[in-house]
């Protein structure tokens, strides 16, 4: 038996945890992220101070919800088979990290939360930061957790403490249940001390499965696979994240099927494959929605068909047949799919072999090229728009061409996420990150940082608007307190532009979406006095200010050179669009507008899929 408080039980417990996948292991936690206050200093505070463990080292966030950013950032550069813990003090330290929490959860992303909590002696209550709920004496802040957290679980007493962390282990490392794992923490549990057995400590393995289909299954799929003339693929983050890229080449060289990727799945196939026809949906390519809309056989690969995806359920036609294979039956149900599941790896090798002697009809594949090379050459053309200020765009295609093979585009939210989902040429898996299942403004700089600490051989560049910079800058002072460098590209076009373009069309008339006149909210043409790249150099990063697009390939080249964290601010123009995806997204327009009509008209493209 070994004594020890309850915190520093769970330290030592959290640093001999490791997955395994495939023979390879990995630690599970390659760190602890944390800012201490009243709640948590004096007990995983104290923990880590007084035993440190190899292998789990602690770094200072500046910001909760940042914190749980970079946890998710680093689990989704791992493949999710390693992420990071986060803890805070109780109050508003515990409930900051719930937006974050959300979006591990929504984008299926393992994240460990240690909130502090309440007295769970209840002797002095109401404690500093406590909320009080005439129902019960048992509802603190961290309840707010259950409802975005895979697991959540609050230790009362030390002997709660074991089942409940392998509990949290457990649904972590299982590719079909994760997401954010929450254990409130009440403070004087973590300072109490207790007799461990010496088991708890012991280096634990967690093996990552990779369940193949089950054969009927799997013959259901192939008898569908094999009547369809036109068929598509969707590649979803899933094949990402079982590393499933090279099965997923197989199967389509084989049989000739274009791959069309979700935001997630970007980078399934690289830019240049013949069967890569790029993005797909709401801000997809033309050519993976004409091939969309003519498809009678849609094959989803790990995808969770967000709306984005489905263009709001209006891009596929309503005879188009779907097999679905996904890690998760919740996943593989969708679209009334013919439901594979399994592992994307295993899946596509079963398919590859269940499917043989069957061909698309002929011409397909010259098809998906001839369509492809034209919006090729629309992109071209974007990336090759100059300017003063420049046009976005061509911000984005001298960022692609400075990433090269190695380099990580990191962003979440703004116009940028739909510019990039169509216009980006990855290099390969893990070169495309964009947190696009929240959307979260204030993502790209901590999660940026999050995707660097996992991957610290690769070029991270953060593409970030000026609407999510000052939601969330902060990080900066970690990357620069760390000395993990990143490449920040700043584009400030005034204001929001995505959401400006959604409020002219539904009738709101960019109202609140830009930093305009006082009291309106619309933009005039003149930028309120604020230099986000001064503040930015007060944070720490050395800052550059390109004018011209020449200008901005040299700075992108000398921040690559460099040691340290850069911010290259860019001025941009806000009512300049990007290339048309000619496809739709659902968002209510007021039945009294005059717009009414042809968004009333347009949802008649919608598909029930049933």
């Amino acid at each position: 038996m070994t004594r020890l408080t309850v915190a520093q039980a769970v330290v030592r417990f959290l640093a001999g945890q490791w997955t395994e996948r495939d023979g390879v292991e990995h630690r599970l936690f390659g760190g602890v992220f944390g800012i201490f206050g009243h709640g948590n200093v004096a007990g995983l505070g104290q923990a880590l101070a007084t035993s440190p463990q190899e292998g789990l080292p602690y770094r200072l966030a500046r910001n909760e919800q940042a914190m749980v950013h970079a946890a998710a950032g680093y689990a989704r550069a791992s493949n999710r088979l390693s992420t990071l813990a986060c803890t805070t003090s109780v109050g508003p330290g515990a409930t900051n990290m719930v937006t974050g929490a959300a979006g591990a959860t929504i984008n299926r992303l393992p994240v460990l939360l240690l909130p502090g909590d309440v007295f769970a002696t209840r002797v002095a209550n109401p404690v500093l930061q406590e909320l009080e709920d005439p129902r019960s004496y048992d509802i603190s802040v961290n309840d707010a957790f259950k409802p975005v957290s895979r697991f959540w679980d609050r230790i009362n007493r030390p002997e709660q403490l074991p089942p409940a962390l392998l509990a949290a282990m457990r649904v972590l490392t299982d590719p079909a249940e994760t997401g954010a794992v929450t254990l409130a923490l009440p403070q004087d549990v973590q300072a109490e001390a207790w007799d461990w057995p010496e088991e708890l400590f012991a280096r634990r393995v967690w093996h990552v499965p990779r369940p193949r289909p089950e054969r009927a299954a799997l013959a259901r799929a192939a008898d569908l696979i094999k009547t369809a003339r036109r068929p598509i693929i969707v590649a979803g983050g899933g094949v990402i994240y079982s590393e499933a890229t090279e099965q997923l080449r197989a199967f389509a060289e084989t049989y000739g099927i274009p791959v069309a990727e979700t935001q997630a799945g970007k980078g399934s196939l690289p830019y240049g494959h013949e069967l890569a026809v790029g993005a797909v949906g709401a801000t997809g390519t033309t050519a993976a929605n004409a091939l969309a809309r003519e498809a009678d056989l849609v094959i989803g690969v790990g995808t969770r068909y967000s709306d984005f995806t489905t263009a709001s359920r209006s891009i596929f036609g309503a005879d188009a047949a779907v097999v679905n294979l996904n890690i998760t039956s919740f996943d593989a149900a969708k679209l009334s799919g013919v439901q594979l599941v399994a592992d994307a790896r295993e899946g596509l090798a079963d398919l590859t072999e269940a499917c043989r002697g069957w061909a698309p009809e002929d011409g397909y594949r010259a098809r998906a090229a001839e369509l492809t090379l034209a919006w090729d050459a629309t992109v071209e053309a974007a990336f090759a728009m100059d300017g003063t200020p420049l046009p976005q765009p061509a911000v984005i295609g001298a960022v692609n061409a400075a990433a090269g093979h190695d380099g990580v585009v990191v962003c979440a939210a703004g116009s940028m996420p739909g510019d990039l989902h169509k216009l980006w040429r990855p290099s390969g898996p893990g070169s495309y990150h964009v947190e696009y299942g929240y959307s979260c403004m204030g993502y790209e700089i901590a999660g940026g940082l999050g995707v660097k600490l996992a991957a610290p051989e690769r070029e991270v560049f953060v593409m970030v608007g000026d609407g999510s910079y000052l939601m969330m800058a902060q990080e900066l002072v970690t990357a620069v307190a760390e000395g993990v460098k990143l490449i920040v590209v700043l584009v400030d076009n005034s204001g929001f532009a995505s959401i400006g373009r959604l409020s002219e069309s539904v009738g709101a008339e960019r109202l609140g979406t830009s930093y305009g006149l006082r009291g309106t909210g619309r933009y005039d043409g003149g930028p309120l006095p604020v230099d986000l790249a001064a503040n930015a150099a007060s944070l720490g990063a050395t800052v550059v200010r390109p004018d011209s697009l020449e200008d901005l390939r040299k700075a992108l080249a000398a921040a690559r050179a460099a040691e340290e964290t850069t911010v290259i601010y860019v001025r941009t123009d806000p009512l300049l669009d990007s290339p048309s995806s000619e496809a739709w997204w659902d968002v209510p327009v007021a039945e009294t507008s005059p717009l009414h009509a042809a968004y009333a008209e347009a949802k008649r493209s919608q598909h029930p899929h049933l």
